[in-house]
């Protein structure tokens, strides 16, 4: 699958990470942040659980219940 991967700034220097499948626009619920394009088209397997440059964990489960997925919190 292929995926666009937007960015924001966090605390400390770190950013959060969304990822989308290439096809859709950000969700209505994420697009009250700013959120910066990071890259796009980033080809990913479809079987692919996590995206490790970019902290993302639980990427089919986030993407079936959401349509995006999002880099946890905790990181």
């Amino acid at each position: 699958m292929r995926l666009d991967i937007y960015r924001r700034a966090e605390q400390d220097g770190k950013f959060s990470y969304l990822a989308v499948p290439e096809t859709r626009n950000i969700p209505e619920e994420a697009t009250n942040t700013d959120w910066e394009v990071e890259a796009r088209a980033v080809e990913v397997d479809d079987d692919a659980q996590q995206i490790d440059d970019y902290d993302i964990q639980n990427l089919s489960g986030q993407l079936a219940e959401k349509g995006y997925a999002v880099t946890s919190v905790m990181h």
